[in-house]
């Protein structure tokens, strides 16, 4: 993600998805076109694990793992200032993920927040999850990879944005349009209602802070609220 606004120049092609390091400089992530870096996601329970790390804001604590309750199936529905959108979290395929997404909208951590990127050249997503609103935020804990074996990234995939491999937060972001990937990004959820929502969002265009194609939605993405469903 990005760190703040007009940190980045030609965030599209060099920096397509990240998030700030700890030290408070924005790492690149892969290129679209790139071979993934990742070679060690996590591929089963016993490999979650929640390390703290900085920035904490909006500090919930940090969640345990209990790989009963993180398999169970529920679905996430954001309320936001442009209307609903609602996703089913692939626990079987990211439990780390998708349990971590529960901890933090169950502590209302996404309560108030906004969608602070939109790109529309090349890649196709709405980023959100910072509760700072620049692009720099965090959770105060990092996580590993999953499900990051064949992925890719059409339309209405939910996936992490991250700083490099292993440093998921609490940033992710939304596929409004089938978006060619380096399998890098975490896939954790997939839209079941709302993806008109998400193209109402695109359609109305950002205003190029970062790059042609990549900065601040024009339409503002206030998440009033998230809230989660069982099964």
């Amino acid at each position: 993600m990005l760190r703040r606004k007009g940190a980045l120049l030609a965030a599209v092609v060099l920096f397509p998805l990240a998030t700030a390091t700890q030290a408070g400089a924005a790492a690149p992530a892969p290129r679209p076109d790139a071979p993934a870096p990742h070679t060690s996601p996590a591929t089963a329970a016993t490999a979650c694990a929640y390390t703290p790390a900085v920035p904490a804001d909006n500090y919930k604590g940090i969640p345990d793992f209990d790989p009963a309750k993180a398999a169970r199936p529920f679905s996430a529905t954001l309320r936001t200032s442009q209307g609903a959108i609602t996703f089913k979290a692939l626990t079987d395929k990211a439990p780390c993920t998708t349990n971590s997404f529960r901890f933090l909208a169950e502590k209302r951590y996404f309560n108030g927040s906004h969608c602070h990127r939109l790109t529309t050249a090349r890649l196709y997503v709405l980023q959100c999850g910072d509760p700072t609103g620049t692009g720099s935020g965090g959770p105060g804990y990092s996580f590993p990879d999953e499900n990051l074996t064949g992925a890719t990234y059409p339309a209405g995939t939910v996936a992490m944005a991250n700083a490099g491999p292993n440093t998921n937060g609490s940033q992710f972001f939304f596929v409004w349009k089938d978006t060619k990937l380096s399998p890098a990004y975490t896939p954790f959820g997939r839209v079941t209602s709302g993806l008109d929502v998400l193209r109402k969002i695109a359609a109305g265009g950002e205003d190029d802070q970062n790059g042609p194609g990549d900065g601040y939605p024009t339409l503002p993405v206030n998440i009033n609220r998230v809230t989660i469903k069982k099964g």
